[in-house]
């Protein structure tokens, strides 16, 4: 069974536990039926904890349950119910409030955390919310005063009921319309809810702009305290250092010291170097002993020269020199000492940095102050490196090696224009060449003289070629009829018998012998 609550923050579905909780549920579906939570606003709201409403007069003291309204001020309110027990264990649980003796009324709430197991043996959880989250989470987020009182009221305008399961009991009237609200309901001495609020009305546009831009830098503060890199969101950058950057990286930290000298005392200046090679950033911090000295030293070095550089000045907005003392201690600032132009060792260092000056003679200047500074050639002002002729050489020979790279560019960029050009000619020849060739060898083979020439070649080569195949078939047969005669006398000699075939084999043998046992006569014995 559910119910809907229109609330000015939002819908809220609610449904309601009839099983475990019929009396309950029976008393709130009436209620609802006869608009009686209709405008009740929530008169407590604990972030986190729970939000209650249910009370027509607002005070937290009112409210009568359905019996109450059908039987007479006896029956106000009725005995709560407390098997199952059911607990309150996350948020968007509905449970009506214990007026007393474990007695119940119209007032209920919504609890807004979990596990709040404390409240389980003194009020009766009878429903829960299964949809609009976003309005409760609203309705958590209301700013409130120190009774939990929100300062714009949150009001339930109306409510639906979605299914009613239980009969109407004897006597109940149903209004056809909402009630309207009386006039002491409304006048809860609270911003109404329906009330526009606006911090802007009545202020300048420069009023404005200025209330905006503080509400930016206290969100931006807020996040940079939640990452730490804050100490704290009142922490504030000082307002006696300043911010200098587009140095030249020539610039010393002694150039800038008796430059920005003349506005007042200088207590800290120090350019910031890479640690590891300690060339310069070029930016570099600034701190005066006053907030005057270093006002009057950003408007008037601004956009100012200084070893051929345009410089850009600006206050400083790091806390690095902040030091945070402690929860509830607020925050300290770290600044250097005075400075003395009498004395060089005016910056602020670092104990490990004083013992290494210590450790080191005072006749040793250079290798004292050779970490922090850039070496530098002692000579006159327009023969060092940013002299006006080292610049007028540096900026001709830079315009020469331009020129030249610019020139050797075009001459490559011609010469592979011109040799893809060149490709290009000769294959489009080249297979211009092989086109017509191919033309003319077919008019060629396709000529009346060509063609009867063609057909005698090919005629001898198929005359040619048959003599072939019939010579070798004659020889073919030759050497067949010598291996069948062969074969023949073989098989004739293995017929006779083994002596006559041995008494011819000695007669053969003995007739080779005398061969060649007798002596050779002369060719010409033989003759006559």
């Amino acid at each position: 069974m559910s119910v809907v609550l229109e609330t000015t923050k939002g819908d809220l579905t609610v449904d309601l536990f009839i099983k475990e909780r019929p009396k309950t549920c029976l008393n709130f579906l009436k209620l609802c039926k006869m608009k009686r939570y209709n405008f009740n606003r929530f008169h407590h709201v604990e972030r986190n904890f729970l939000c209650q409403t249910g009370d027509p007069t607002g005070t937290g003291r009112g409210g009568e349950s359905i019996f109450g309204l059908l039987y007479g001020q006896q029956a106000k309110y009725y005995e709560a119910e407390q098997l199952p027990v059911l607990k309150h264990t996350k948020p968007g649980l509905l449970s009506m409030v214990n007026v007393g003796d474990n007695m119940l009324g119209s007032q209920f709430f919504i609890t807004l955390g979990d596990n709040l197991d404390f409240l389980d043996k003194e009020h009766c959880v009878f429903g829960e919310v299964v949809e609009g989250h976003d309005a409760l989470l609203n309705i958590n987020e209301a700013i409130c005063d120190e009774n939990h009182v929100p300062y714009q009221d949150i009001r339930i305008t109306h409510t639906v009921i979605l299914e009613d399961p239980y009969p109407d009991p004897p006597g109940l009237e149903i209004p056809v319309h909402s009630p309207e609200p009386t006039k002491e309901m409304l006048d809860s001495g609270r911003i109404a809810a329906d009330e526009d609020i606006n911090d802007m009305e009545g202020k300048t546009a420069e009023e404005i702009e200025e209330l905006i831009a503080e509400k930016e830098a206290k969100a931006r503060a807020t996040i940079l305290e939640m990452v730490g890199d804050l100490p704290s969101v009142d922490a504030a950058p000082p307002e006696n250092v300043l911010f200098v950057c587009k140095l030249n990286p020539v610039t010393t930290d002694d150039d800038l010291m008796i430059i920005f000298s003349r506005f007042g005392k200088i207590v800290n200046c120090e350019i910031i170097r890479d640690r590891q090679t300690m060339n310069s950033l070029q930016y570099a911090f600034i701190e005066f002993d006053n907030p005057k000295s270093c006002e009057d030293a950003y408007f008037k070095m601004d956009n100012v020269l200084i070893d051929d550089r345009r410089i850009h000045v600006d206050f400083s907005q790091s806390v690095s020199r902040l030091q945070w003392k402690g929860k509830g201690r607020g925050v300290e600032f770290v600044g250097g000492k005075a400075f003395d132009p009498n004395k060089e060792d005016y910056k602020v260092k670092g104990q490990f940095e004083r013992e290494q000056s210590k450790r080191i003679s005072s006749d040793q200047h250079s290798k004292r102050y050779a970490p922090h500074q850039r070496q530098r050639d002692f000579q006159q002002r327009d023969k060092y490196q940013g002299g006006r002729e080292h610049r007028e050489d540096r900026d001709g020979r830079d315009h020469r090696e331009h020129r030249e790279d610019r020139d050797g560019r075009d001459r490559r960029e011609h010469r592979e224009e011109r040799d893809g050009r060149d490709r290009g000619k000769h294959r489009e020849d080249r297979d211009g060449r092989d086109r017509e060739d191919r033309r003319e060898h077919r008019e060629d083979r396709d000529r009346p003289e060509h063609r009867e020439d063609r057909d005698r070649r090919d005629h001898r080569d198929h005359r040619t070629n048959r003599s072939d195949f019939d010579n070798r078939g004659r020889r073919g047969e030759r050497d067949n009829r010598e291996e069948r005669r062969n074969h023949d006398r073989d098989h004739r000699e293995r017929r006779r018998s083994p002596d006559r075939s041995q008494k011819q084999e000695d007669v053969s043998a003995q007739k080779r012998i005398r061969r060649n046992s007798s002596p050779k006569k002369s060719h010409r014995a033989r003759s006559k």
